[in-house]
């Protein structure tokens, strides 16, 4: 029971984002990336993660209408939220929302290591870097896949197609972070570690 806890902890829901398995950084990112896409607004949430928070910038009001069309501006000021669209407003209000996704989504000893940034980038950028880029964490998982693969076979009182189930998921995640397994090897495990009926 606590690796079905386990695995729906880490597939996530549609009120909790997926929990990251810093061991598979490659499929959180996916994963999260869907879940903030089927949020509400959720291109802008994803935009604000890849590219920072909206940014207001600069606004001068029109003071009077000159001769011939021309325009008296005033002087120029930082825009405020009343002065954007509602397009803008839609890309302003997701900030808050996706840097609450991706922190909701990390667990507590790399929260602890990220939880000082405000903005959804600045924490994506920095899970990335502590994950993607560790060759240490990769040889890991990878390490962890083969002895996974190495020992899998069918327990006794599983049925063929539970065995199925959990050695394709195996080789999924085999595949997921580039790991290649010829198909004759990968049939032969499987066949080779049935139990005899």
């Amino acid at each position: 029971m606590a690796n079905l806890s386990k695995d729906i902890q880490c597939a996530g829901s549609d009120t909790q984002p997926p929990m990251l398995d810093r061991t598979d950084f490659a499929s959180w990112q996916q994963r999260i990336r869907l879940y903030c896409q089927g949020k509400e607004n959720g291109v802008n949430i994803l935009k604000s993660i890849n590219e920072g928070p909206f940014q207001m910038g600069m606004f001068r009001e029109t003071l009077a209408k000159g001769e011939e069309g021309t325009s008296h501006l005033g002087p120029e000021r930082p825009r405020v939220y009343f002065d954007i669209s509602p397009e803008e407003k839609d890309m302003y209000n997701v900030d808050i929302p996706a840097t609450n996704i991706l922190l909701q989504g990390l667990p507590k000893d790399i929260y602890t290591l990220i939880n000082y940034y405000t903005d959804a980038k600045d924490i994506w950028d920095n899970v990335k870097m502590l994950l993607e880029g560790s060759e240490l964490t990769k040889k890991d998982r990878e390490s962890q896949l083969y002895d996974d693969f190495e020992h899998s076979r069918q327990h006794k009182g599983e049925t063929i197609h539970n065995y199925y189930v959990r050695f394709a998921k195996l080789i999924n995640d085999m595949r997921n972070i580039k790991m290649t397994m010829s198909r004759m090897q990968l049939n032969s495990k499987f066949i080779n570690n049935m139990l005899p009926e």
